[in-house]
């Protein structure tokens, strides 16, 4: 599936339409999944796993032909993309409530039900702006593993690093944004 999923995202970059709807129909529930994990934890949320693929999909395909270089990169742009959206919700949700203040987030547990959450949810992506502005592999690194839901495995392919270097930099990663967590 792996070598038919690269194909795709060739005739994307080419700016086949026919291929980004073959392609989300093969990734479709994979993504699903990951969406599902990211959100799992809250019977309350309004944002669901298939609405955020489905947003997703909607901005990832916005505009010119995107440029995807392999299976990895793609599933990164995804990440950053559902990470956008979960973000953007968590902002709406927080408004609609007239504040409250922000709480630490255990981002070992890759579970953050947005409505419950909303205030942690932002900051955590405030910590994830600062960790981006000192080192923007790592950063990746927490939206891979965190947004996407991508394993030790997974993201060392996507990051071309092994998983030993992604384990430490997890470490590191998570050090960071605790440290930067409110409370």
């Amino acid at each position: 599936m792996s070598g038919e999923i690269t194909q795709l995202l060739r005739a994307v970059s080419a700016g086949d339409n026919d291929a980004v709807s073959q392609l989300f129909e093969i990734v479709y529930e994979d993504l699903r999944a990951r969406a599902r994990a990211q959100l799992a934890g809250s019977a309350s949320h309004t944002l669901g796993a298939t609405a955020l693929v489905h947003e997703a999909y909607l901005k990832l395909t916005a505009g010119e032909a995107p440029e995807w270089n392999d299976r990895a990169h793609f599933y990164g742009v995804a990440a950053t993309a559902m990470r956008h959206i979960s973000i953007d919700h968590a902002r709406a949700r927080q408004a609609q409530r007239r504040g409250g203040n922000a709480g630490k987030v255990n981002i070992d547990i890759a579970q953050i039900p947005v409505d419950d959450a909303a205030e942690s949810l932002l900051a955590l992506d405030a910590a994830l702006d600062a960790l981006e502005k000192r080192n923007e592999r790592l950063a990746k690194l927490v939206e891979l593993r965190f947004f996407a839901g991508l394993s030790v495995e997974e993201s060392a392919t996507a990051l071309a690093m092994s998983p030993r270097t992604v384990k430490r930099d997890w470490r590191t990663a998570r050090a960071f944004i605790h440290a930067q967590m409110p409370g």
